[in-house]
């Protein structure tokens, strides 16, 4: 099959737009504290912030704060599994840009252990997605997060293991979907 191009159909005003926003708010943490503020207000609430650490490695930490916490004072659950979406979300989007929509279809979480700080999400691709992005074509994607609570004290830098997530993302380039779009009318 061959890719579809958005040369075929011109931008719209709407687009551009959203295409800038898009690279903007992958540039670096405040312009992603900014978009999730207007687009995902408990993702700006909860505080997670994203790193890079190259191409390849990708880090999210989630702090520990009073709305993240359950009564029993750990991180709670639904806190820790929405935030593997978003870690998980951000990663793909930061990986193939704005000229794709990134949609969770599967999230599977297993919980090993309270997480009583801060939460670092480790996230690893199982496929190769340069390759898939290379294509042009949508795809469905598998990543791993490892979940790690962050552990406190003089020259702690060691990490305990508090969870571990298995999503499936499907990734589809936006003027493919224009396209479907178009061709419906």
């Amino acid at each position: 099959m061959t890719t579809i191009k958005s040369e075929i159909h011109p931008l719209t005003l709407a687009e551009r737009f959203e295409a800038y926003v898009s690279r903007l708010s992958t540039r670096n943490n405040f312009w992603h504290r900014v978009c999730s503020l207007i687009w995902l207000p408990y993702a700006f609430r909860s505080g997670i912030s994203m790193k890079s650490l190259g191409t390849d490695r990708f880090v999210a930490i989630l702090p520990f704060r009073r709305i993240n916490r359950n009564w029993y004072n750990a991180m709670a659950g639904a806190a820790l599994l929405a935030n593997s979406e978003v870690a998980g979300g951000m990663y793909l989007f930061s990986r193939c840009g704005g000229e794709y929509i990134v949609v969770c279809k599967k999230l599977s979480y297993n919980f090993l252990r309270p997480c009583v700080g801060p939460a670092v999400y480790h996230v690893v691709c199982k496929e190769e997605l340069s390759q898939k992005i290379a294509s042009g074509q949508e795809f469905n994607i598998d990543i791993e997060l490892e979940i790690l609570q962050q552990v406190a004290g003089i020259g702690a830098s060691k990490e305990k293991r508090v969870g571990r997530c298995d999503a499936t993302f499907h990734c589809a380039p936006k003027a493919m979907l224009k396209a479907r779009r178009l061709a419906r009318r």
